[in-house]
C-alpha cells in the first residue's frame, strides 16, 4: 500500500509502541497529563520513512536550515536555560491555528502527528538539545519548523500568518 498524506492517519500506532514514548510518560523526563497524551499520534516506521523521504524529495534541508530560496521568510530563535516562556511565545506567534495537526519527523523511524498547541506547550519534551534535529511541517510545505541539535529553532514560511503580542493563557501555551 502506497502511503501519502491522505492515508497517513491510518498509520498511527499506540503510544506504548513508540520508541520515544518515555519523553512523555516517564516521570524522570516529562509525564504529560492523560488528556494531552491522548492527542499524541505516533506513526509507524512506514509512515516515518514516508515523511523523511518527503523532506528529502523536496530538498527541504539541502542547505541548513532550509534550501536556499525555499522560503520567503526565515525567523530564528535560540533556546537558553531560562527562556522557556519566550520560546513558547515565539512558537505561538508563528500564527498557526492551535488545533492544526502538524507532522513531526525525528528520523526514518520516529515521527508523530500532534496539534500545534501541544508542540508549543511541550516543545521541550518533543525536542532534546544536542541529540535531536526535529522537523515540523504540514503537507503543504508552505512553512516548516526546524529544531536543530545546537538549541537553535528556525521557522521558514511563504505565508504571512502571524499572531501578535504575548500570550499568558497557561491552557494554550
Amino acid at each position: 500500500m502506497r502511503i501519502d498524506f491522505d492515508n497517513i492517519f491510518g498509520h498511527v500506532i499506540p503510544l506504548d509502541n513508540f520508541r520515544l514514548k518515555w519523553r512523555f510518560t516517564d516521570e524522570k523526563f516529562d509525564k504529560l497529563p492523560n488528556q494531552d497524551l491522548d492527542k499524541l499520534q505516533p506513526l509507524d516506521s512506514v509512515a516515518s520513512t514516508f515523511l523523511w523521504n518527503y523532506l528529502i524529495k523536496n530538498n527541504l534541508h539541502k542547505e541548513m536550515p532550509f534550501k536556499k530560496d525555499f522560503f520567503r521568510t526565515i525567523d530564528k530563535t535560540r533556546i537558553l536555560d531560562d527562556n522557556e516562556k519566550e520560546i513558547k511565545n515565539w512558537l505561538y506567534q508563528r500564527g498557526l491555528p492551535l488545533d492544526k495537526s502538524v507532522f513531526l519527523s525525528w528520523d526514518t523511524e520516529n515521527s508523530m502527528i500532534v496539534p500545534w498547541q501541544l508542540l508549543i506547550k511541550y516543545f521541550d519534551s518533543f525536542y532534546y538539545p544536542s541529540s535531536d534535529n526535529l522537523t515540523v511541517i504540514d503537507q503543504s510545505l508552505a512553512w516548516a519548523l526546524l529544531f536543530l541539535h545546537n538549541d537553535e529553532i528556525y521557522f521558514g514560511t511563504n505565508t504571512d500568518f502571524k499572531q501578535s503580542g504575548m500570550h499568558d493563557d497557561a491552557d494554550i501555551i
